[in-house]
């Protein structure tokens, strides 16, 4: 666990409790700090209040033995709290801070909100000697965080994933001197970030995406800019240029800047996880951080030719009846989801859920690749109407229902992909219990 002796007898609220507020809680306990904690969920509030303190080397050096969590931790709604004397309120990601009352609450009381990538910036100073690599985009974090912490493990460096994937980052042990941080960075959780000077940021892209959090596509990409106005001029920074908010990012950038322009031909022949434009665009971000961090070409090669990819992104689950079945659940806007329709030549594809967006314009260029659509959830209807005169349309409300129609329709050498375009929240608590019922589905035929 990640402690820092800033914290120390100092009081905090922390508001959300699900795995990264959580680990919040027990860092800040852990380094000495009073904690008000709150969530909606109540079996969320008793996980925490029942966890107890592991025995580790507090900041005064001392072992603490089993303590209560009790002891260190009240439970409350910061919302109606007096915040007078609270060093910071922490919240979730998820907390939308343009419409939550907590944003009021706390700036009433000159209270900032903060998350936890920015107490990570704050230990920083108390970790050994290390580095840390960010990633943000609207697209391709996922993978290319991960393909940047294979790179490095190949390499025999050090490495932790954190952030938007992974474990919650305050809740890992800390490297040893000379590891690196690889962190995936919403715009979420940059919003929550005031400190984080990383030693290499790296941009993919920006497209519309979270607009019902912003004031605008402008302000969602200016959440983007805040990573690398926080870094300092002698560090790097890798930028795709492929779209114009990223370019006026690199324009502006204090860092050393490497633009990146996808595009032309790569050979990823040897790259058996990583097909099509958009991971090639993936692996030359994370080749040029690796080199930033000094990983020697060989290694790099063989890291790229090694790596499996991640679940719930274009992930192969079988062939059956000459058939593939591929699970890109992770595809929730439908930017996300044209790369995967550009990487098969004769799709089925299962699409819906809750909508982003009211248009499929991004996807549209390879509707030529679809033979059925089969839509689900919210947006089903609309995406049925959108798409009717470009293709077959079998509306079929559940997942359930387009896996079995797709599979009953597909023919040997085409592919049932499920890249729904569209957040999951309608039908399922997240993208991976969508690709995991899909997984299920499509074992059971």
């Amino acid at each position: 666990m990640i402690t820092c002796s800033l914290w120390r007898g100092k009081r905090y609220a922390v508001l959300g409790l699900a795995r990264s507020g959580a680990a919040t809680v027990a860092a800040l306990i852990a380094s000495g700090a009073q904690v008000t904690a709150w969530d909606v969920n109540e079996t969320a509030r008793n996980a925490v209040l029942l966890r107890r303190q592991e025995p580790s080397s507090s900041v005064s050096g001392q072992v603490s033995g089993l303590l209560p969590a009790q002891e260190h931790l009240t439970l409350a709604d910061p919302l109606v709290l007096d915040l007078t004397g609270y060093e910071a309120v922490i919240v979730s990601p998820g907390v939308p801070l343009n419409c939550h009352p907590i944003a009021a609450h706390a700036a009433k009381y000159g209270v900032p909100i903060i998350g936890d990538i920015e107490l990570f910036a704050q230990a920083r100073a108390e970790l050994p000697a290390h580095k840390v690599v960010g990633i943000t985009g609207t697209n391709g974090k996922s993978t290319t965080t991960a393909l940047i912490h294979h790179i490095l493990q190949t390499a025999g460096v050090p490495s932790l994933m954190g952030g938007n994937i992974g474990l919650p980052i305050l809740g890992r042990d800390p490297l040893p001197a000379g590891g690196v941080y690889v962190l995936e960075l919403s715009s979420y959780q940059i919003d929550l970030t005031f400190s984080l000077d990383c030693d290499v940021a790296a941009l993919l892209n920006i497209t519309p995406d979270h607009l019902d959090r912003y004031d605008g596509f402008a302000g969602y990409a200016a959440s983007k800019a805040r990573l690398f106005e926080m870094q300092s001029a002698g560090h790097e920074a890798i930028i795709c240029i492929n779209d114009t908010p990223s370019y006026e990012i690199s324009a502006q950038a204090k860092a050393r800047v490497q633009r990146i322009a996808a595009g032309g031909c790569m050979d990823q022949s040897q790259w058996s996880s990583l097909q099509g434009p958009h991971n090639a665009q993936n692996a030359l971000a994370a080749i040029a951080t690796a080199q930033a961090l000094g990983v020697a070409e060989p290694t790099i090669d063989a890291a790229l030719a090694s790596f499996t990819g991640l679940p719930h992104r274009m992930e192969r689950i079988r062939t059956r009846n000459g058939v593939l079945y591929v699970n890109d659940s992770k595809a929730t806007n439908p930017t996300s989801t044209a790369p995967a329709l550009a990487a098969y030549p004769a799709i089925h594809w299962i699409l819906g859920g809750q909508a982003k967006t009211d248009t499929l314009d991004d996807c549209a260029p390879h509707f030529g690749h679809v033979r059925a659509a089969y839509t689900i959830g919210e947006a089903g209807p609309m995406f049925a109407k959108l798409l009717m005169s470009h293709m077959l349309v079998t509306p079929s409300d559940t997942l359930d229902h387009a896996v079995h129609a797709a599979a009953a329709a597909a023919q040997p050498g085409e592919t049932v992909l499920l890249s729904p375009a569209c957040a999951s929240l309608d039908q399922f608590t997240d993208f991976e219990a969508r690709g995991n019922a899909f997984r299920k589905l499509v074992e059971a035929l």
